[in-house]
């Protein structure tokens, strides 16, 4: 019995954590776990003012950003109020192959809305057309299965890769640097090809923005309309704030060189778009869009007319 559970357990990994041996361990947990639960809420809220309202388009953002949210932080709150950190191989593997999906389909996504933006502004009038709602599914469907290679693709090597001696990971969740930090084999050919592989992640969906944005500057310095300049600046606000943020962050861990990162700073940075920003997404497009306002109102209106008639009715 004991030998089976030693083979078993040597396979397993340990993830060392966000703050290693910090005493503010009890701050640190309330915090993040009050960030997981406004960022589940919110973009539920958004799921839900997207399904119920047909003026917005499909909540794959919000699904993208609930999904990334729980392949971590769960294990990170757990692992904080608990002594045993370890996380079976499988379960690591399963980890990382999530992450990448939804990282990677994201970035997809993101560089699809800055499409929409383009159609917004400078085919306004053939936008109900273009951007219907089968093509909206079509290129999130896209987004989704361009995400879901970069998954295949790097996940099965990193688990094939041996490990050995520490079984620690200095991270709190299987990202591929820091797991293939343990691996006693030449891994430069690998990081060569993942290197590879996400920058054409970036670059796809980075050229895609560049252009859009691009024809949309052009478009509104053609525009004579103050009111129209501000209409399109305000489509295109949200939008710009969350790429800045989310690919600002990614640059760094996946584009940056090796010399230039630490274990602390890539945690940081890794906690930030992970923990962070899928809070921040359905904020900024809550906050900076009209249509989620617009809809929020219109389903606060309904709720408030329909107690109303409830209330008469008694």
């Amino acid at each position: 019995m004991t030998n089976k559970r030693n083979t078993t357990s040597s396979s397993d990994f340990t993830l060392l954590g966000l703050l290693v041996n910090s005493e503010a361990t009890g701050i640190i947990f309330t915090v993040i776990f009050a960030i997981f639960v406004v960022a589940v809420t919110a973009n539920l809220v958004m799921i839900f003012l997207i399904q119920v309202d047909p003026q917005l388009h499909t909540p794959h953002l919000s699904i993208m950003d609930t999904l990334f949210h729980c392949t971590t932080v769960p294990k990170l709150l757990v692992d904080m109020v608990s002594t045993e950190k370890t996380i079976s191989f499988v379960a690591c593997g399963i980890q990382i192959f999530l992450y990448l999906t939804m990282i990677g389909s994201e970035f997809f996504l993101l560089g699809l809305m800055a499409y929409d933006r383009y159609v917004a502004v400078c085919n306004p009038l053939r936008y109900p057309v273009l951007m219907n709602r089968k093509v909206c599914l079509l290129l999130a469907a896209g987004a989704w299965f361009g995400g879901s290679l970069d998954g295949f693709l790097l996940t099965p090597i990193t688990m094939n890769v041996p490990y050995c001696g520490s079984r620690s990971i200095n991270h709190f969740f299987c990202e591929i640097p820091a797991v293939l930090k343990l691996a006693c084999a030449d891994t430069s050919l690998y990081e060569t090809l993942m290197y590879i592989c996400c920058v054409l992640m970036l670059l796809i969906p980075i050229s895609i923005i560049s252009a859009s944005y691009s024809l949309i500057l052009l478009t509104v310095h053609r525009m004579r309309s103050a009111e129209g300049r501000k209409k399109a600046f305000t489509t295109c606000s949200s939008h710009l704030t969350v790429v800045s943020i989310f690919y600002g962050a990614a640059f760094y861990t996946y584009v940056l060189p090796q010399s230039f990162h630490t274990p602390e700073q890539d945690k940081v940075v890794s906690a930030f778009y992970t923990i962070v920003t899928p809070m921040l997404n359905p904020l900024i497009y809550s906050l900076r869009n009209k249509d989620v306002t617009g809809a929020s109102r219109r389903i606060f209106t309904r709720c408030s007319s329909s107690q109303k008639v409830g209330m008469g009715s008694s």
